[in-house]
């Protein structure tokens, strides 16, 4: 499967921003998909996952409240709304996908990634 996210951008803190990432497979139904972060000098770190079907979502502690994951296996896409950005938001994100959700924030059981894509968060 290949993954294809969506541009990042820069925004003030407070704003909105979101991401897309699309699938090469019309079989993306079958995969959870997932978006983790990379800070400058940071590890990549899980920020959220969602089932095949859309029906359950995960989130790391620090983003609930502020950002939504959603997918349509329609478009093969899965999409990363994110909401009162702050400045600690600011990395690189990437999107994943893998086929089951056991130790679901786990990247080393990720077997697909997509390209990273910038999010900026100015204060």
């Amino acid at each position: 499967v290949q993954l294809q996210a969506s541009v990042g951008g820069l925004v003030q803190t407070g704003g909105s921003l979101r991401l897309s990432c699309a699938a090469s497979e019309r079989t993306f139904s079958n995969y959870y998909g997932a978006w983790f972060r990379q800070a400058p000098g940071k590890e990549r770190l899980f920020v959220a996952a969602i089932s095949k079907t859309g029906g359950r979502t995960y989130y790391t502690d620090s983003v609930k409240g502020r950002f939504t994951i959603s997918r349509d296996n329609a478009k093969n896409t899965v999409y990363l709304q994110m909401n009162s950005l702050k400045p600690e938001d600011t990395a690189v994100y990437y999107c994943a996908a893998r086929d089951s959700d056991f130790l679901i924030a786990d990247r080393s059981r990720y077997a697909y990634w997509g390209r990273g894509t910038q999010v900026t968060v100015s204060s």
